[in-house]
């Protein structure tokens, strides 16, 4: 069990990761909570900080609404409202997001104007990406950007991680545009059928599978896999999940034809009895 000292550590680490302050604004902060009204000076002497640092740092924090001063004499120091501070917070990181996005929008559609790609001029593109999140980010964008049909042929460990992402909210976009998600999954116990059709899929169909890596695909576009070897270890180890993207026409287009395949062989999931894999 943490001391209180080592919990005040933790906490002041997440205060300025969150709330993006420094160490020693989020210790004012926490000493303010604790502490109650207060003014500046007896705060500095508390925590043994020069008072002309301490002026400096409250007014600092003030105009950032994260701490709030008394019209009496002497002022008193008053923390905000956690609860606020974080609204605050997360406020100035949307109004971050919208500007970044803007901006963006425009600066592309400037790079395309000045630098438009010539005809027969593209090559495919290979990347490796690291890490589960950034896997599922990559997936998601795939679907989200999808007007035609997407296969995700995967394991059901895999199918349970990406039920907590979000993949499942970007496969209603896609449907939305016209598009479709198909799921390819093994499943043993018929207890889990449940279970993968909260995954929200378009369809999805249960054969046994090649292997037990995954692959995500659209015809003509984008592929990204992952060999079984890597997958297995998500459950040690979300950052040893390795995954190859590529819009290689030619590896994109055999992986869809092997998916297509898998699913025309496939049965459907409410007409299968998973255990034995038989059409009811």
């Amino acid at each position: 069990m943490m001391s209180y000292q080592e919990q005040m550590t933790d906490l002041t680490a997440d205060l300025e990761e969150v709330l993006n302050l420094d160490k020693f604004e989020a210790t004012v902060y926490l000493s303010l909570l604790r502490a109650g009204p207060i003014t500046a000076s007896a705060l500095a002497k508390d925590l043994n900080i020069d008072r002309a640092r301490m002026y400096r740092t409250v007014d600092k924090m003030v105009s950032r609404n994260i701490i709030s001063t008394t019209l009496s004499s002497p002022k008193l120091c008053i923390a905000a409202e956690p609860k606020d501070v974080l609204d605050i917070a997360l406020r100035k990181k949307q109004e971050e997001i919208n500007k970044i996005k803007n901006s963006g929008e425009l600066i592309i559609k400037r790079i395309n104007k000045e630098f438009a790609t010539k005809p027969g001029t593209s090559v495919p593109t290979f990347r490796v990406v690291q890490g589960k999140n950034n896997i599922y980010a990559d997936i998601a964008q795939m679907i989200e950007n999808a007007t035609g049909v997407v296969y995700i042929a995967t394991t059901l460990e895999d199918i349970s991680k990406m039920y907590h992402s979000e993949i499942p909210e970007k496969i209603l976009t896609c449907e939305k545009n016209g598009g479709s998600v198909r799921l390819i999954v093994e499943i043993d116990d018929p207890k889990l059928v449940t279970f993968v059709k909260r995954f929200n899929a378009s369809e999805t169909k249960i054969c046994k599978l090649p292997s037990k890596g995954r692959m995500v695909v659209q015809k003509d576009q984008q592929m990204i896999m992952s060999d079984s070897s890597i997958t297995n270890q998500m459950s040690a180890n979300s950052e040893s999940d390795f995954s190859l993207c590529t819009n290689s026409l030619e590896m994109v287009n055999n992986i869809h034809s092997l998916c297509s395949l898998l699913w025309e062989t496939a049965q459907p999931l409410k007409s299968v009895d998973v255990k034995n894999h038989v059409t009811k």
